[in-house]
Order: structure tokens, then sequence, then C-alpha cells
């Protein structure tokens, strides 16, 4: 299966290569109408939360008001601001084809913790607003919200969850934590929000007596579980059973990384690009809950597609043992990590160990005319996974070159310098790196310091433990 497999992936297909017949692609433009259409509706939103709060306030007296007031305003931004985390992780199609799932997923971390603040800030003033108003302490008025408001105390649940998830998304607390744990502690953001909807329903001054208010609240509710439901359960589980995904194979690339073929019907209707990926569900008894990111390894067909795991954990080391037949559920595909993005006939692709994955992707979707220098970083011989389909390729198609830096960081950065002597002309090329967060900050800053515009490079990075100016669904793409 696998050797028949790879021959078939050393050259693009011929859809492939008639798609490219007229030449390079277009560049982007440099205006899209969606992301400014997604601005304009986040900010209706927001000027339906402040109406909402300057129709239905009432005017302040008597002790505690003002920190009431503020409590209000905290807790309706809050609120709002979570709703908005949760759409920027709903994998809205036209929203993802447009705007890029890694400046989404960036803009759902940056936002993560004003939401927390936000919310912290409105438990305190609103207790801190009552306990002034009935002369009690703070501790005494917490418990009489817990003991007598109804609501109050699954909301109160929902924030301590609230605050697990987000001190689970710290940089120094990712560390610690393996992806699987990461994962479900995420999950509890979902579950807070929900716990928090009916206190505010019930108990808000906002909508208690103002019906046209608690029905906009309402709606907000309703699209943005609406969006999460549709697209990151109803439309991948649909999709799936449509094409029939299902393992195939499973081949060993080296000690520590297999590959993974899926097969099925008609998954040109997925419209799948070398360099994308997948969220992936295996539907065997210990994985069928878990979706995890990994990029395609090669070229997706009609009949396969394919992706390479290290054993990073226990997700990623279990794949190995799964059976051929074991159903699959993909969510996707994500990135624009594409062939789509260059804007020339000069490509070089940088890849980090397992990060070539969606690098050799990337080949099966370029043209032959294209000059391209892979440059391929890993710390040992036996970390050079899919060498031989790398040599493969660069024998078949005289325009590609293929160099092997097998040795620490240290013996081999590839910053300015390094790349200005392996490839020469490199600040007229289109430069895409994958692979760890210290290998792509190294390679974009090395595209800067050569006058490349930042529009040619194009980066992803495979750590969830690393900067959070990438993505976490992209690094963990490539893992």
């Amino acid at each position: 299966m696998s050797s028949g497999a790879t021959a078939r992936r050393t050259a693009p297909s011929a859809a492939r290569r008639s798609g490219w017949a007229a030449g390079r692609p277009a560049a982007p433009a440099p205006f899209d109408r969606a992301p400014a259409i997604a601005l304009w509706l986040a900010g209706i939103g927001l000027g339906l939360v402040v109406g909402i709060e300057l129709a239905t306030r009432s005017p302040l007296s008597g002790d505690g008001a003002l920190l009431m007031e503020i409590g209000r305003w905290s807790g309706l931004l809050g609120t709002y601001a979570a709703l908005l985390v949760i759409v920027l992780i709903a994998r809205v199609p036209v929203l993802e084809r447009s705007v890029g799932l890694d400046r989404m997923v960036r803009w759902h971390r940056r936002l993560g913790p004003a939401v927390l603040v936000l919310l912290v800030a409105h438990v305190a003033f609103i207790t801190a607003g009552y306990a002034a108003s009935e002369a009690v302490s703070y501790l005494s008025e917490t418990w009489a919200f817990a003991s007598t408001y109804s609501w109050l105390l699954p909301a109160m649940a929902g924030f301590v969850l609230m605050v697990m998830a987000g001190l689970a998304s710290w940089r120094v607390a990712r560390r610690a934590m393996k992806y699987e744990t990461w994962w479900i502690t995420h999950l509890y953001l979902y579950l807070a929000i929900a716990l928090a909807y009916l206190h505010q329903i019930t108990l808000g001054q906002q909508f208690v007596t103002h019906r046209w208010a608690r029905w906009i609240w309402i709606g907000m509710y309703v699209i943005t579980f609406g969006l999460l439901i549709a697209y990151r359960i109803a439309a991948p589980v649909l999709r799936s059973r449509r094409h029939n995904l299902r393992v195939r194979a499973v081949t060993r690339e080296s000690k520590d990384t297999v590959s993974i073929w899926v097969s099925g019907r008609n998954l040109d209707e997925l419209h799948a690009r070398g360099g994308q990926f997948f969220g992936w569900r295996f539907l065997t008894r210990d994985m069928w809950w878990q979706s995890h990111p990994y990029s395609l390894s090669a070229g997706p067909d009609n009949k396969f597609l394919r992706i390479t795991v290290k054993d990073l954990g226990d997700h990623s080391g279990s794949l190995a043992r799964l059976k051929p037949g074991t159903r699959v559920v993909a969510e996707g595909p994500y990135g624009v990590f594409t062939a789509d993005a260059r804007h020339g006939d000069r490509v070089v692709l940088v890849a980090g160990g397992v990060g070539v994955t969606p690098i050799r992707a990337l080949l099966d979707e370029l043209p032959a005319h294209v000059s391209v220098d892979v440059l391929f970083r890993a710390p040992r011989t036996d970390a050079l996974v899919l060498r031989k389909e790398l040599d493969t390729i660069a024998a078949a198609r005289p325009h590609v070159r293929v160099r092997y830096l097998v040795g620490s960081r240290h013996d081999y950065p590839v910053n300015a310098r390094t790349l200005t002597y392996l490839v020469p002309d490199v600040a007229s090329a289109d430069i895409y790196v994958c692979g760890p967060a210290q290998l792509v900050d190294t390679v974009v800053e090395a595209g800067r310091h050569l006058g490349i515009e930042p529009h040619r490079v194009h980066h992803e990075a495979f750590s969830f433990h690393s900067s959070d100016t990438y993505s976490f669904t992209a690094k963990e793409a490539v893992r």
C-alpha cells in the first residue's frame, strides 16, 4: 500500500497540473469584504450591548449604586466578548477562508484575557455594590447570593470553570500540561457561558423588565451557539459520513512517526489543498471524543488523504494502533498555508523536524516549472521524516533541490546569513516555513532583514506551548 501510494504522490496529479496551466496564481486581493463585514457585525453587536445598558439603566442613588453600575457594564461587555471568542473558533467557512484560521485563533487568544478580567470585575463589583447597599460584609453577600437567588449558584460554578479555562490557557500553565488535558479544560469555557446564561436572563436588571433587550440577548446566544454546533459538530459529521472516511492503512515512517492513510469517496469535493490541515476524530472507544489537528502530508486526491504524525502525546502515540476500517470524522480543511499564497515562480520551503509534513504536501501542489529549494533541518538523521519521498521528487523534477541540515540549531541557524549562503536569490522568493516556533521566528526575522515583503513569508508553527504569536490549532496541526 505505502510504496505504491508514495510513488503516486511524487508529482502533482493531472487535475492539479491543469489547474496551474495559466501560470502563477494571482496575488491575494488587498481587501476582502468578508473580514470587513465581520468587523462591522461585531461592532453592531457591541453597539447593541451598549444600547441595552444605556436604555435600561437606572439613576445612580444610594450606597453601592456606582459599584453595581460598573458591575453591570463589565458583565454585559465580558459576556459579549465571550460570545465573540466562541465565534472566532466556530470555524465559519467564509471567515476562515478570507481571514485565515491562524489569525482568528490569535484574536481568540488575545480577547480571552479581556473576557476573564471583565467577568472577574463583574463578580467583584456587583457583590461589593450589593454588600454596600445592605451594609453587610462581602463574604456575607456572597453567601446570600448563593443561597437566596435562583440560578446564581450555577453561575458561580460557571465563573469558576471559566477561571480554570483561562488559567489553563496561560502560557506557563500550557507548558506544564499535555494537549489532551488542555483541550478538556478548554471545553469548560462553553459550559461556563451556558451556566451563566440563565442567571442573566432571570436576574439581570436589563432583561427582567425589558422584553426587547431579553430577546436581543437570547438572539446573540442562539447565533453564537448555532454557528458552533453547525460548523464544529454537524457539518464535519455529515460530510465525513457522505464521503465515507475510514482508515485505510497505517505505515511506519520511523520509530516514533507513522502515516495514516484515510480513504473515502469523492474526496475532491472537500476542496483540500496541500499545506492545509483537518481536525481528525478517530471513532474508536478511546479516541472518539477527541479532535486533534494534523496537516496533510501529501497532496490530496479523489481517493486518499494522508497525515504523518509524531508520537508527542497520548493521542498521537495511540494512532499507530489504529485498525483499517476505523471510521473517521474530519473537520476542515483549514489553513492558508498553500501554494495559492505564492506570488512568484521562485519558492523556498523551510522545514523543521516533523514540520516537513505540510512542506511535503506543498510539493505536490507546486507546478513543475516553479523553482523550489527545500531546506530540511533536523537534530538527527533518523528525524528526517519522509526523506525518501523528498529525494524521489528531487530526482524526478529538475527544478526542485533538497538540502538536509542535520544537527543542532546552533550548528544550523536558519537565519539571513544561512539562507543567503544556501539560496543566493532567496530575497526574490516566496518563503514557506513550518516547524518549531524558534525556527519560524528565526526565518521570519531573516525575511525582514533581507527586505522580503511580509506577505511573501508564509509560516505556521507546531507546538501549542509556543508563543501566542501563532495559532494553537495551526501549530498542533503539524505535530
